[in-house]
Formats: C-alpha cells, structure tokens, sequence
C-alpha cells in the first residue's frame, strides 16, 4: 500500500488507473467526434470504443458534453504547449526561425493525428455547445498570438485594431490551411506547408505594422 492507503493493483496506483481510463475515453470520444459519430454517441457507445464499463464513465465525467469539451481543451492545450515551446526554443533567433519553429510544432500536433485537426479546427459536425468550446479554444490561440506579435512588433503595431484583427486572420486562415492538408485537398509536403504558412505570418505581421505606423504617424 501506498501513503494514505492507497492500493496498488499491478504495481499501477488507483489514482494512475483513473487517469489511464480517463485517457482512453478522451480518445475514444475523440474518435467518435472525428468520424462526424458524435451527435449519435451515447455513453454506452463511448465506452465501448474505449472498451471500458459504463461504470467507469462517471468516475471522470458527469456526461457527454464535459467529455467533448475535455476533448477540445486537451487538443488546445496541446496546440498551445507546442507554439509556446516553439516560441521559447527560438528567443533571440530571426524572426523568420521563430515563425517555423512554431508553425511547425503546431502542424506536428494537427497532422500527425488527423483526428485532432478535425475535431479543434471545425472539420466535423458536432452540437453547438462543441462548436462554442471550439470557438472558445481558437480565441485562446489567437490571444497567444497576439501577445506574441506585441512582443516582436514596435509599439504602432499594439495601438492600432491590426494588433487584434491580423492575429485573427492568421490564425482562422492557418487553420484552414492546416485542415485542407490533412484532408488532403492541399498537395504540399509537410516541409512546404511548414514554409509557406511561416512565410505568409510573416508577410502579414510586417505589413500590418507597416499600415498601423502610417495610420498613427499622422496623428501625432
């Protein structure tokens, strides 16, 4: 036993046990919600795909909905960890490092499980409260971008509305672009995705700077 009296079964704690069953119905929901199955999913259906009992369910979640919304913030968060951890492995570097850096972190998330591009991106149908947490979850990566663009861009770029409309555009056309790839309408390799996507935050970010200068220059 461990402290508190915890039991261990297999060497695995309880505690280790519950968030290995609660993994496995995230990705069986996941799965659900990739394959457009989510509007008809019921528990039964859930747990069947994670090949768990129905009892364990509610162990993790009071019902579908917090399922698919822990489904959503899981896939954001892991977005969000990656572009931090692209921005951080390139402080100091060149922009342009810094823009493939975290684009491609950011593509290696999405593409590497089709699945969590279809689900974060809006490439299934699911109920409205699914697509509120979406929305909800692009608006997160959107401020991670703008807090971003404040830090490498003079200060115009911060007094003007580009600072908060030219993060959105980037983000809503990345995500399109991310999910036309995995969808393969977008013949390009991932090296080439990488690099396109990277080149056009930048052209963006440069011009909108350069638009918010003139447009606050006259003004002082």
């Amino acid at each position: 036993m461990t402290g508190g009296g915890e039991r261990n079964y297999a060497g695995t704690s309880a505690a280790a046990r519950v968030e290995k069953r609660r993994a496995s119905l995230l990705d069986a929901a996941l799965t659900e919600m990739a394959q457009s199955r989510w509007r008809s999913a019921t528990v039964a259906s859930v747990c069947a795909e994670a090949r768990l009992n129905k009892r364990y369910f509610y162990e993790s979640f009071d019902d579908l909905d917090k399922l698919a919304d822990a489904v959503i913030d899981a896939v954001a968060g892991e977005v969000v960890v990656a572009a931090i951890g692209g921005f951080s492995a390139t402080a100091g570097s060149p922009l342009d490092e810094q823009a493939r850096a975290v684009v491609a972190t950011v593509v290696d998330v999405l593409g590497e499980d089709r699945r969590k591009a279809l689900v974060l991106l809006g490439g299934v149908s699911t109920a409205a409260s699914q697509d509120d947490k979406r929305r909800a979850a692009i608006s997160g990566l959107t401020t991670v971008l703008v807090d971003h663009a404040r830090k490498i861009h003079d200060v115009a770029l911060e007094r003007d509305s580009l600072a908060a409309t030219g993060p959105a555009f980037v983000i809503g056309g990345t995500a399109q672009t991310i999910l036309s790839w995995v969808n393969a309408d977008l013949a390009v390799s991932r090296e080439q995705l990488i690099e396109d996507i990277a080149a056009l935050w930048l052209a963006l970010g440069e011009s909108a700077s350069g638009i918010a200068r003139s447009r606050i220059e006259p003004e002082e």
